[in-house]
């Protein structure tokens, strides 16, 4: 069976080097500084902002720059039903979706911050948090709310409708390739509107498009679904 474009499954590792970050610049370069070296303060960082903002890609991408660098990093996002123990060899503790959290999620991250910054054994390990609004609107156990909220805090800002075709199209200039404003809005609408996925979607085009001798149309991107 052929995959459809943008399958979750061909979607592209989230790094640092592949987050477009228009608009937010100051947190990106932020993250490259913490992440990039060893001897990183451990002074907590938070992000917060709008679904479609970045945040997860942001800490997946620390994760990828963290293991390249053969460091173990604790994780806990909303799917992490049951977390576990604290553990002394992690070297940074990355929590996503800080607003989801269930009671249990909770009680394990706040056992993570304070071991993290407060280890028996070692230095002070980071920790990098992210949610949908500020560290003061969480709905979360106070101790564990005036943690996440001490440190370096970032709100991300979500790409505008006009932004969004505007670093679409410088892409794909950088390629060579023209997209008409049919084909814009044929992808910004049916497809997936995170920037990753589109920057994907892009690529997986100027190739078909290669491959068969063909202008990048609408037709063009149907046929590539039924035959890809």
């Amino acid at each position: 069976m052929k995959q459809m474009a943008l399958d979750i499954g061909l979607a592209p590792v989230p790094t640092l080097d592949n987050f477009v970050a228009a608009g937010n610049e100051a947190a990106l370069e932020h993250l490259r500084l913490w992440a990039g070296n060893p001897m990183r303060s451990p002074v907590p960082t938070y992000l917060w902002g709008e679904g479609g903002s970045g945040k997860s890609h942001l800490l997946r991408g620390v994760r990828e720059a963290l293991r390249e660098q053969d460091s173990r990093v604790g994780w806990m996002d909303a799917s992490t039903l049951h977390p576990p123990e604290y553990d002394e060899h992690w070297d940074a503790v990355l929590l996503d979706d800080c607003q989801l959290y269930t009671a249990e999620q909770q009680a394990a991250a706040f056992n993570w911050f304070v071991n993290a910054q407060n280890p028996p054994h070692g230095p002070a390990r980071w920790v990098l948090a992210a949610a949908d609004r500020p560290p003061a609107d969480l709905q979360l156990r106070e101790d564990l709310r005036t943690r996440l909220g001490w440190g370096h805090v970032f709100q991300l800002r979500a790409l505008g409708e006009a932004e969004r075709r505007s670093v679409l199209r410088r892409a794909a200039d950088e390629r060579g390739v023209f997209l008409s404003d049919e084909v814009m809005d044929f992808m910004l609408t049916r497809f997936a509107r995170d920037l990753s996925s589109l920057m994907l979607l892009l690529e997986q085009l100027d190739g078909y498009a290669l491959r068969t001798q063909r202008a990048i149309t609408i037709p063009l991107i149907r046929s590539m679904l039924e035959n890809e």
